[in-house]
């Protein structure tokens, strides 16, 4: 298994190489990582409301609906 430091140094001199479309992608690539710190966060009482809507779920309370189903629901409610 390849360390760190040849992976390293492996992308490195394929850089010094690479052509402009690879370079393009990897500024895509390092773009990406660096806005994935900036996505929102999920608060708490959206997890809370999700483990609560399961609990319902499993214990019988509420219904889920194949996505066949969600379909023909919203076609006839369009009728």
């Amino acid at each position: 298994m390849e360390s760190t430091v040849d992976i390293r140094k492996q992308i490195h001199e394929f850089i010094d190489i690479a052509d402009e479309r690879i370079l393009r992608i990897f500024k895509g690539i390092i773009e990406a990582e660096e806005q994935e710190d900036n996505y929102p966060t999920i608060s708490d009482w959206h997890y809370d409301e999700i483990n609560e809507r399961r609990e319902k779920y499993l214990s019988g309370e509420s219904k889920s609906y194949t996505w066949e189903e969600v379909k023909e629901k919203a076609k006839s409610a369009l009728k």
